[in-house]
This record gives structure tokens, sequence and C-alpha cells, in this order.
């Protein structure tokens, strides 16, 4: 292999490289999919990492001046169908090959921005957050998911928010002592960390579980080759989410609530069980 090729194939890797660095949940979810469907994900998946660290990790440098840049060379490689950011040329051949929406990428991008200078959000500022910061990322997939089928992703979409959105959320809850306490963000509407109880708690709760509920119709409609892979990342959170439920809300602020890897590999076992015998 030589040439533009292996130029593609060296960028790819580096999102396979950056996925699994970064999430062992995502990157398991991602091995239960179809073949042709892993690098896609996998490409979107690093674009989304990179952007996040920017405004997460880089404290050293004006994050301003980073995320603009990036903004930019996002722009100029999905114009220009290349770049020399190896992320963004694996990236911008998802965007073409698959006909994902600019809006979308443009959503995902202003949440991330947001982070920059929003500390605290009301409720219509929050769940713009979540449809630019998790659901559009979601109805990014999806479109790998039914190979770019417009009639399908419009059939799906509204199940892929929901699943985007309950994830999102799960994370605020996992992440807030960090969250508050490292950058000094609130996510959830209206909230006075100092206040934070069980009563705020089971509210939040109960929106999670609505979402869940309304993401599972829309897994069962997945084509098989992507269902099981969704699946599993649904089964992970849902099983982060009862264990952060079992805690009284104090803990939330005292330590990241996790699940084990072991047990991870145990509920993506009886996934794949569950999925070979019709069973989900």
């Amino acid at each position: 292999m030589t040439g533009l090729k292996l130029y593609e194939s060296v960028c790819r890797e580096c999102s396979v490289i950056t996925t699994k660095a970064y999430s062992t949940s995502f990157s398991a979810g991602i091995r239960f999919l179809g073949a042709e469907l892993r690098q896609p994900i996998y490409s979107i998946y690093g674009f989304v990492r990179f952007a996040d660290e920017i405004v997460d990790t880089f404290h050293h440098a004006d994050k301003h001046v980073l995320f603009n840049r990036f903004k930019q060379d996002t722009e100029n490689a999905l114009n220009d169908r290349i770049s020399l950011n190896p992320i963004l040329q694996a990236f911008q051949e998802v965007y073409h090959e698959f006909n994902l929406d600019r809006e979308h990428v443009d959503l995902f991008l202003r949440s991330m921005e947001w982070d920059l200078h929003k500390s605290d959000y009301d409720r219509g500022s929050f769940e713009e957050y979540i449809v630019g910061s998790a659901e559009v990322v979601g109805l990014m997939c999806l479109k790998v998911f039914v190979n770019g089928n417009q009639e399908e992703f419009d059939r799906l979409k509204p199940h892929a928010e929901s699943l985007g959105a309950a994830f999102q959320k799960i994370n605020f809850l996992r992440d807030m002592k960090a969250d508050y306490q490292e950058m000094g963000r609130t996510y959830f509407p209206n909230l006075d960390m100092t206040t934070f109880n069980e009563q705020t708690k089971r509210r939040i709760e109960e929106e999670i579980q609505a979402d869940f509920e309304d993401a599972y119709k829309g897994i069962l409609q997945l084509p098989k080759s992507s269902r099981l892979g969704v699946y599993v990342a649904y089964i992970y959170y849902q099983r982060l989410f009862q264990k952060i439920r079992s805690i009284p809300s104090e803990r939330i602020m005292e330590e990241r609530i996790r699940i084990p890897n072991a047990r991870k590999a145990t509920l993506a076992l009886g996934s794949y069980v569950k999925h070979s015998f019709n069973l989900l």
C-alpha cells in the first residue's frame, strides 16, 4: 500500500487508537457492530473526542485559540475533502460517504464551544446543549447504521436522540463532582449544587428512565448489523445508571461511579447471548 491509500489507512488507524485509548465502553460496543460499520464509527468518535479534549483537558494553553483553530480545520476538511490532521481526515471521509448532516456537525461544535464560557444552564439551554453534545453524535452514527438511507434515518431519529440524551445525562451524574469542583460547570438546569439532594436526584433519574425506554424501542428496529453493538452500549449505561440510582445523593459529589471491566465483559456476553437467541 502506497500513496494516498496508505495515508488514509494511517488516519483511520489514528481514530481507532483514539477510541480504544479514551473509551473502553464505546470500543466494546463497536466490536459488536458489523465489520463494515466499525471504522466509520471509530472515525466519528475520534472527531468527537478531540473536540471534547480541547475544552476539558488543555488547561495549559489558550483553549479559545485551539478550539477556533479546530473549528476552522474542520471546515476546511469538510470543504476540501482532505486534511493533514489525521482525525479530521478520517472524519471527513465518513462525512461524505454517508452524507452526514452539516447542521449536526455545527451543533456539536457549538455545544463544545459553550464549555469554554458557560458554567450553568436553564432548561432551554440545557436541552440545546444535550442536542449538540450528544443527540447529534447519535444521529451521525445512525446515518452510518442505515447506510445513508434517509427514510430509515427519519424513522429512527427520535429514538437515537433519546439514547444520546440518556447517555449524556448519565455522564453528567457520573461526572458531577469533577465538572463542578474542577471545571466550575453545572449542567442540570437551575441546579444549586449546595442543595443537591435525593429529590433532585430522583427527578433527574426519572428523565433518564423515560429516555431509556424510548431509546430501547429504536434499538429493536435497528438493522441487524448495528443492533447488537448499540445494545451493548445501552446495557453498559443502563448498568451504570442502576448503580447511580442505588447510591445516596451525597455520594455523587464524593466519587465517580464506575463499572469494573470484568463486569463489562459479563454484560457484553449476556447481551450477545440475548441477541443470538432473539431475546432482546
